[in-house]
């Protein structure tokens, strides 16, 4: 989970995409440690739990490239602090829901075979990005170009990578066949030992290339945005300017509704398709429930208020805990770990900074977390067709909308209106029937009209 530790603030400073939000990055990355630690531990010792937590993916993106640019066509100077109050009303609303007892409804309504997709289609949404990251599956329109600029090929969205530099695809396989190899032998930390061969890799290579220049990396990635770190050791940055800075009073403006609305839908279902995924993965599903659900989906939720507190976006469960359950991690401890890891991490940012400056490092990681996930698929009853087909939307739904809340969506939007046109309609509980309906609508009137 490192990785978010530079990304988030890259992404809500705005300077992965060429501008500045506003937000500090310095601050933003201490906000990204200490919610991911703080949310992470209430989840240990509270749910008993081995589930990291930190701000998510999705969420973030969404916040500067749709809310902060609507905050501010709605009039406000000061986007993103309005933007801050959107996530910090749309976590309060999460935690009352919570104890209202409502997600965990939505947890232990859903069937076994659901519940399986969910694990299957998060794994291949892990890999889908894993392989993104190496450089071997790119968007067609980065690769189909006329005088006018890149287009989309007809007929396809995404493709093969075959201009992909050698020296890219060769420290990606290696990291592949090391991590795959050493799983395979039963080695313990085979991931993260996977992790540091590759970094080691890059760093052996990126010095070969300094001393005697070598026309293999030229037009490589690896040299392009691998960076040494300039030493082991930082003082953390302050959170100061981001801590305590929501506006809520300005995000409770009518026109804001909307966008507390999706963040309160994403955060809802990443966490169910999380905790049920890791779950499924853990074996901690049991009789179809999920014991201490309501204790899990509370620590979610006290996340995202205090992450917006701090000055971050949407907290939420990261599916890399199936990397942690996959080698062992069965209970809190694990969670214990990972929290004091995130505040370590703040005295090691500069070692961070350069594990996370060339994503083709920790790409072959979440390829095999991947593949771990997909075992899930023998449990769902492909011969009843009523489970199939909504589980089969759910699993290609989440790797191709590119988000865990969308496929979701797919999924229990379909499952009881199929179930109830099959005359299987007495085994969905009306709980999902209102589910769909309010889903239905939410996609239609809602992340239509939003983006």
């Amino acid at each position: 989970m490192a990785y978010i530790i530079v990304l988030q603030p890259m992404v809500l400073s705005g300077r992965m995409f060429g501008f500045e939000t506003g937000m500090d990055f310095g601050a933003v990355m201490t906000a990204t440690c200490l919610s991911a630690s703080l949310a992470t531990l209430i989840m240990a010792l509270y749910a008993r739990y081995p589930i990291a937590q930190a701000p998510g993916m999705g969420e973030n993106f969404f916040f500067v490239l749709s809310v902060l640019p609507g905050i501010a066509a709605a009039g406000f100077s000061n986007a993103w602090q309005v933007g801050l109050g959107v996530v910090f009303i749309s976590g309060v609303l999460f935690l009352l829901l919570s104890l209202a007892g409502v997600r965990e409804m939505i947890v232990n309504a859903v069937s076994p075979s659901m519940k399986n997709a969910m694990a299957v289609g998060i794994g291949l949404f892990i890999a889908f990005i894993g392989l993104q990251n190496a450089g071997l599956i790119v968007s067609a329109a980065s690769i189909v170009t006329t005088p006018e600029g890149p287009v989309l090929s007809p007929g396809t969205l995404v493709r093969l990578n075959t201009r992909a530099a050698f020296i890219d695809v060769a420290v990606f396989f290696t990291g592949l066949l090391v991590t795959a190899v050493l799983h395979v032998r039963r080695v313990r930390g085979s991931i993260l030992l996977g992790i540091l061969a590759t970094t080691a890799l890059s760093a052996a290579l990126k010095l070969i290339s300094s001393a005697f220049p070598w026309s293999l990396l030229a037009g490589s990635r690896l040299a392009a945005e691998f960076r040494f770190a300039d030493g082991v050791f930082s003082m953390p940055p302050s959170v100061s300017p981001t801590f305590f800075r929501m506006d809520i009073e300005g995000a409770l403006s009518l026109s804001l509704i909307p966008f507390i609305v999706i963040f309160l839908f994403m955060d809802l279902f990443d966490t169910i398709g999380t905790l049920i995924g890791v779950s499924e993965q853990a074996g901690f599903i049991k009789d179809n429930k999920l014991p201490r659900a309501r204790e899990a989906m509370l620590s979610d939720a006290i996340g995202t208020v205090s992450g917006a507190v701090l000055g971050t976006s949407t907290v939420t469960s990261f599916i890399e805990s199936a990397a942690g359950v996959e080698q062992g991690g069965r209970t809190g401890l694990t969670g214990v770990t990972v929290s004091l890891l995130f505040v370590a991490a703040l005295f090691f940012s500069p070692v961070v900074v350069m594990m996370s400056s060339y994503a083709v490092i920790t790409a072959p990681a979440l390829v095999v977390v991947g593949a771990m996930m997909m075992k899930n698929v023998s449990r769902i009853e492909w011969s009843d067709y009523s489970e199939a087909v909504p589980a089969f939307l759910m699993i290609i739904g989440i790797p191709l909308s590119f988000s865990i809340a969308d496929g979701l969506t797919l999924g229990f939007v379909t499952y009881p209106f199929i179930k109830l046109l099959s005359g299987k309609g007495r085994q969905v509980g009306p709980f999902m029937y209102a589910l769909a309906v309010v889903l239905a609508l939410y996609l239609v009137f809602i992340r239509s009209a939003t983006g």
